[in-house]
This record gives C-alpha cells, structure tokens and sequence, in this order.
C-alpha cells in the first residue's frame, strides 16, 4: 500500500473510533491521540516514508500529510467538546434533585413538659411585674434552714430529710434560699420586691408514683409597705385563674410553715368536676394545689428588713404537682425515666 493510501486509511480508521467515543471515554480519547498525533504517533511514522519518494511526490504528499493532520487535530477537538458534554450531562442526571418528590420528615425536638410549665407560671408572674430569679441547687445550712426560721434544734427540721454533702453544705430543699438571698440584696428606697424563684430541689425520699427525690419548684414573695393577706388572696386568685381557666375558685386553709404567719393551703375547685366530687378531687370538690402565708417577721428581720414598715407574702408550687393535674397524669416518675412515649404527649 503507497503512503497516500495509507495516509486515507488512518484519517478514516481514526475517525471512525472517535465517532464511538462517548463520555466515559476521556482516557481512551486521549491516548488514541496520543497514539496518532504524538511524537512516535502513527502520522509520524508515516512520515518517515517521505524519503522514499521522488522529489516530485514529496510535495504531494507532505501537503496530503498536512491535511490529514489538521483535520484528525480539529476532529479530536471536537470529539473532546463531546465527551467532556456527555460526561457533564451524566453527572448532572445522577446528582439531580427532583424537586416533585415529597419533602423527608424531619423529627423536631421539644421541650420537656416540665419546661412548658415553668415557662408558662413565668409568663404569667412576669406579665404581674415579677422578676425570675435562679439560684444555687447546692447551698448552705444557714441559707437553706436558718433563714427560713429553722434553727438548727428547730423540731421541723425532721420535715425535711436532707443530702448533706458536709455538715453545713447540702443540695437544696426548696427554692426559698434564692429569696433569702434576694432579699439581703434589694433596695427597699427603689420599691417593693416582686421575685419568683424556680428550680429543681431535693428530699431524701423513697421514689413512687407521687413522691421523688428531686423535683421542681417555684417560690414567691412579695415584700413592700401595706403588704396584706388581701394582696396574697387576690394574687393567688390571678395565678389559679391563669393556670386552671377563669372558672376556678380557690380556698384557703389554715396551715403551718416555719417561715409564714400565718399559714395557709391552697385549694383550687376541682376543673373536672367543677366542685360537685369526682375521683379526682377525692369526692371533695377541691384539689390542693400550693401552700402560701405572710413571711414571717423574723425572716424579714435576718435580711435587715424593718418588719414594723414593711410585710410580705410568700407562696410555693410545685410543676409536677400543676402537670399532673392538668394532664391527668398518674405517675411522678414519668417524668424523669426519658421514655419518648412519654414525653411526645406533650408537644408544645
């Protein structure tokens, strides 16, 4: 075969294995170039037979060696814009979104029935003008029973079984420590004090389906000038109302806590049966719901408060008690064991 024939043969062959290149085929494309148009490519070895020709089919032929390689040049070009647009259009269909397909269901968090209800009475207080006050869970003797009217020999003491941590250190037992502490703090020249003090406290106490060794409390009080059980009732009232419905009525009962005089339980009528006896108000037609009283003077004496001029009133509840009535729960310890089916019922 001449060396023009053969020149025809390779554009030909060449440019039929182009024309099956497709977008996969990157790597083959390039070293089939290699393999024609490189420097030991095929059009160079063809080359080399030029010599072998009369001086006047040199020219010829060079010119037809030139043609053939312009045209497989533009011709791998072109094949390259191809194959790197297939591979492109491959990649685009196997990443693409279809926008038509339903959304996926994201699982969203909520927060803790016990956190719904703090935050709902906070509403409440601070929407009356109250401030929220946290607190240390671990406190001191002193803060945690002295101040509160219980001296160390104080025969009320056995009330509340304790976790010492030492002598004098221990976690908590109720929340009125943040309102000892508040009060030592406040200017009575600025006005009254108006406090809330929530928070998780803790008892030594054998756990069942109504008691727990940690559970959740807020506190009130209210300390000013003219401060009377009149004040007390009436906010008591507000707060019930707010909580249970407009339709609720409260009782107060006297009671005895240390660090109030007087004293009194609270009880809401019952929102099931509205006060006329039903299994949950125990057939009385309330249900106990806070204890409260006038702060006591000597209480208001320890933080340097004159007790002649000023009076107050405290009062305290606990979340679980207000969840449990109001979702008609049964058993403390849900609230605590992390069990999901539990605490789904209760999505905010």
């Amino acid at each position: 075969m001449d060396l023009q024939a053969q020149l025809e043969e390779l554009k030909e062959t060449t440019q039929a294995k182009l024309a099956e290149m497709h977008g996969d085929h990157a790597k083959e494309l390039q070293e089939l170039r290699v393999q024609v148009l490189g420097k030991k490519g095929s059009l160079t070895e063809l080359l080399k037979g030029l010599k072998e020709l009369s001086h006047d089919m040199r020219p010829v032929v060079g010119k037809q060696v030139n043609e053939v390689r312009d045209v497989l040049t533009k011709a791998f070009e072109e094949q390259a814009k191809i194959v790197e647009a297939a591979k492109i259009k491959a990649q685009l269909e196997s990443e693409s979104l279809d926008v038509t397909l339903p959304g996926r269901h994201v699982n969203l968090g909520n927060r803790h029935v016990l956190t719904q209800i703090s935050e709902d009475i906070e509403d409440i207080f601070i929407g009356m003008g109250f401030q929220v006050v946290d607190g240390f869970e671990v406190e001191t003797d002193y803060y945690n029973f002295e101040r509160m009217n219980l001296p160390k020999d104080h025969p009320a003491r056995d009330m509340q079984d304790t976790f010492y941590i030492t002598e004098e250190i221990l976690l908590r037992t109720h929340t009125s420590p943040v309102q000892a502490r508040t009060l030592d703090k406040h200017d009575f020249a600025k006005g009254p004090l108006k406090m809330i003090s929530p928070g998780r406290v803790f008892r030594r106490d054998t756990d069942d389906a109504t008691h727990s060794h940690q559970f959740h409390q807020i506190e009130g009080l209210v300390v000013g000038e003219n401060i009377s059980m009149g004040d007390l009732k009436g906010t008591l009232e507000m707060i019930i109302k707010k909580m249970f419905g407009e339709d609720r009525k409260i009782r107060l009962r006297p009671s005895y806590f240390p660090f109030t005089e007087p004293s009194v339980e609270v009880d809401v009528s019952c929102f099931k049966c509205g006060g006329k006896g039903c299994n949950v108000c125990k057939k009385t037609g309330w249900i106990e719901i806070l204890g409260a009283g006038m702060v006591h003077p000597r209480v208001l004496e320890m933080s340097g408060v004159d007790s002649e001029k000023y009076s107050g009133f405290a009062f305290g509840l606990g979340q679980e008690r207000i969840a449990m009535l109001r979702y008609g729960i049964n058993d403390i310890r849900g609230f605590y064991q992390g069990d999901m089916r539990f605490s789904e019922q209760f999505k905010s």
